[in-house]
Formats: C-alpha cells, structure tokens, sequence
C-alpha cells in the first residue's frame, strides 16, 4: 500500500519545506507501528526545486485477520481463504487512511511551529496512488475530488494486460494535482475519501466516527455535490450514524453567514433613507456598540464567532486594548478573503501576534475556544434552523464559557418601516427567523439560567418608540458564583 505526495519550490522557498509540514525529515527513513502493521516514511527526492515524500504500509494479513476485519466490510466475501488472500495489504484503503491521520496527525490538523506560514499557504502539490480500489470507476473519483479543487486523473487498472478483452478492474491509478490547496486540506481530503472509495471499512463503525468525519470534513464536506454518498460510505452505510452526520452538515451549512450578504440590505435601507447627511450604515453602528460593550467589559482576548470576511477583527485591531482578536468561521472562503482584508502577509510581527484566523463550526464544541475574555455572536444565529441553536448555545456558553457574550440578531418588529421588504419576507434568504424583542429576551433569558449569566438588552441603530431598533444585541456576563466555578 503506497502514497506520494510530491511538491515544488525555489531557493527562497525550498520545496523542502515539506519536511517540516510533514514533521518528517526528508533526510532520515522512519518507520511506525500499527495496529495492523507498519508504516514507513522515506522521501524518494529531496532538493530545493522538488521533494517527495512517500508512505508505505506493510500491511500484516495475520493481524489483520485475528483482529476480527480481514475480510472487510461492505461485501467482501467471508471464505476462509479470502480472510488471508484479499486486496488489503496492496490497495489504498481505510488502513492507509488511518496511518495518514497517525502518521501525519499535525500535518493534518495544520499545525507546523517551525514553518507557520507554509502550512497555512496553498502549496504546488501532486498526490500518486498507484492502486486505489473505486468502487463507482473513475468517474465517481472525479466526481468526488474534482470539486474540492483538484485535477484529477484516474486510470483504470485492466484485469490482465495480456488479455484486454477482459476488461478493466474496480482499481485505478490516481494522481491529483493542485495549486490552490494547502498539504493540511489535501490530508483531510485523502483521509475521507481513501475509504469512501474503497466502500470496505476494515474496523468496526461507532458513533465517534462521526466526529472524526466532521472534523475532516470541515471546510469542504457540507458544500460538496456527493455529501451524501460521502457521509453513507464513510459510515458504512449506517442509517443512524449517516442520518445524525447529515443532520449536523446542515447545522454547519446553515450557520455559514456571509457577511457581504448580510449587509446588502443595510447599504439599501442605508440609501434609500439617505439625507442631506448620509447617515451612519447600520453595519457600522453595530459593530461600534459591539466595540463600545467589550471596552465595558474589560476584555482583552476577543472571541469573534462567524467572523464572516473580518470586518469586525478590523476593527478591534485597531484598539490596543484587544490583545488577543480571533476571528473564528465554517467557510474557508471568507476566511481567506478576511485574511486579504487584513493585509495578514504584510503586517507587522507585533500586530500579527495580536489576530488569529481559524476555520471552525459552532454547530459542536471546539478546545480552542476556551479561555478567552468575551465571544461576539454578531448576526449568526438567526442563520441556524431553531432545532439546531441548542447545539450553538451549548458550543458558546457551556463549553467555551468566557466571561462576556454579545450576541446582536435582526429585530423582525423593525421591518416594517423599510419600504423596500415586502411583507412577511425577512431580511436576508439565509435567515431562518427573525425574532421580536419579546422571543429575543425569551431566549436570553433561558440561557442566563442554563450557564450562568445575567443579561442585558441595548438596542443598536435608531430606537423607534413603537417597534424598537432594527438590530438588537444581548450583553451576557458571567456570574460571579459560575466564575468562581
């Protein structure tokens, strides 16, 4: 069972890097044990211009057998020869899947302290697999990668090159290729999509293994063409697993909030009520009582949860009180145009020590998250279906916990007096409700008594004396019994 993973580079930027990405000298052959064998780490080239690093698994039939999976799952067949005489030891599998996710375990989770802006950049990569078994032929692995960036090419392996008339087999020879991608992504990726086409786990399938599929699949997986396909192979074809998976895509789908969207109907409301002085954008009034509200409360390590395309993060930078700004969100897409926004490339060392980007779901707790001064929930949680805020709110103010919560969310009794919402119609197509100041307090209310905070409601923009504010915000403060806790 073999994998390459080959990249380019220059002088400046050696293409040896790859070693420190990979936490794998190119200059030394390592070796790693198994639960079903052994896997090797060798790098075939290594030099500035182009390194190769290649995985081998030695696969132990034996072991593999008296563990109780030799004959795999999905239809394998169970005779007593076929636990000893398969595919498993030559073919790309869910066993090479797990020694890429052992092996390669801070490779994969984007994390590299001697070369930190490598492994947060796209490299030029090529990925081999000589034998990968594709249970739906080449092009289900199209179908399947091509959407996540790469070109793909996948040959099909024939039954017997003397004999063509016999067709071709279910395994092809896959490369992919790819600038656009970081090694982190394209481990994931391989991680996922090594066992979906295979369809054979070779070990049992438990609830954890969803966890594991939402964490690899961050970023990609709730957006892609096949997610079902995806997510029933990658469970193999457990209903209920299959079913809770898809349930939390969705979750995560829905709590993707693009900023630039959100504000389209403050810039028109913005300038359809346009006067002799151009009023304030909505937008920026709301970020200003978000400022205004964590200057009150002391914080200095800023959570900013959805952070959308960094306006927020922005703006907090330019406050020293703010010593710690991490903008947190699902879409990798608007993590990156954030990081444009903020010249990360080219800012200073002591004010990039200040600001973090990371890509996370608030749809299930994330270590990360805790320890920190204040959250701010800005515009993300009418983007959830109500099912699903339960699971935010647990993520928020069970797990993370921080002192300061601010949560700001459209007031739909505000409507009305914008002439260009139709009746009935809220203000943005991914909203899932819009709350009146009354449901919005029901809520606040009930989380204050769940994890222990006391709230406060502000209005943001102009407070109209009949239906109220167009945004309203919640001001959540940790009790002094839950901080002593």
């Amino acid at each position: 069972m073999f994998l390459t993973i080959s990249t380019t580079g220059t002088q400046e930027r050696p293409a040896t890097d790859l070693g420190f990405l990979l936490h794998k000298h190119p200059g030394k052959a390592q070796a790693f044990s198994t639960s079903y064998g052994t896997a090797h780490v060798l790098y075939p080239e290594a030099d500035a211009q182009r390194c190769t690093a290649a995985l081998l698994l030695e696969v132990d039939a034996v072991a593999l057998v008296r563990r109780g999976k030799g004959k795999g799952r999905g239809g394998a067949p169970d005779a007593a020869l076929a636990q000893y005489v398969n595919d498993r030891p030559y073919a790309a599998s869910s066993l090479l899947a797990v020694a890429l996710s052992g092996v390669f375990s801070s490779a994969m989770r984007g994390v590299c302290n001697a070369r930190p802006e490598r492994a947060a950049e796209p490299l030029p990569l090529r990925i081999e697999v000589p034998a990968l078994p594709a249970r739906g032929g080449p092009d289900l692995v199209r179908g399947l990668f091509e959407p996540l960036g790469w070109a793909v090419t996948a040959e099909p392996v024939p039954l017997d090159t003397e004999f063509p008339q016999w067709g071709d087999s279910r395994y092809v020879r896959l490369v992919l290729e790819s600038e656009a991608l970081t090694l982190a992504a394209a481990l994931r990726h391989l991680y996922v999509l090594l066992p979906v086409l295979d369809d054979a786990k070779h070990y049992w399938v438990s609830s954890d293994e969803v966890d594991k599929l939402l964490r690899a699949g961050e970023g990609w997986l709730p957006d892609h063409p096949e997610q079902k396909l995806i997510t029933s192979r990658y469970l193999s074809r457990r209903w209920s697993l299959t079913r809770e998976a898809m349930e939390r895509l969705e979750l995560v789908r829905l709590a993707e909030a693009d900023d630039s969207e959100v504000e389209d109907l403050d810039n028109a409301v913005e300038a359809e009520t346009e006067q002799e002085e151009k009023p304030t954008p909505l937008a920026v009034q709301r970020r200003e009582a978000i400022v205004a509200a964590l200057q009150e409360s002391g914080a200095a390590r800023v959570l900013d949860l959805g952070c959308g395309q960094g306006q927020l993060v922005q703006t907090l930078l330019k406050d020293v009180r703010f010593t710690e700004i991490v903008g947190v969100d699902v879409s990798m897409r608007a993590l990156t145009i954030a990081s444009r926004r903020l010249k990360l490339d080219r800012m200073g060392e002591r004010q990039a020590a200040r600001v973090k980007l990371f890509q996370s779901s608030l749809a299930y707790t994330d270590n990360r998250l805790k320890g920190y001064d204040a959250a701010v929930l800005s515009e993300v949680i009418e983007h959830l279906d109500l099912p699903r805020l339960p699971a935010l709110e647990y993520a928020v103010f069970g797990a993370a916990h921080p002192r300061t919560v601010l949560v700001t969310t459209p007031n739909v009794e505000y409507n009305v007096r914008w002439e260009t919402l139709p009746a009935g119609h809220v203000r943005h197509g991914d909203h899932r409700f819009e709350w009146t100041r009354e449901e919005f307090r029901a809520w606040a209310d009930a989380v204050t008594e769940r994890h222990g905070y006391d709230v406060e409601f502000r209005p943001v923009g102009p407070d109209d004396p009949e239906v109220g504010p167009p945004t309203q915000m919640a001001v959540f403060t940790m009790r002094k019994e839950a901080k002593a806790a």
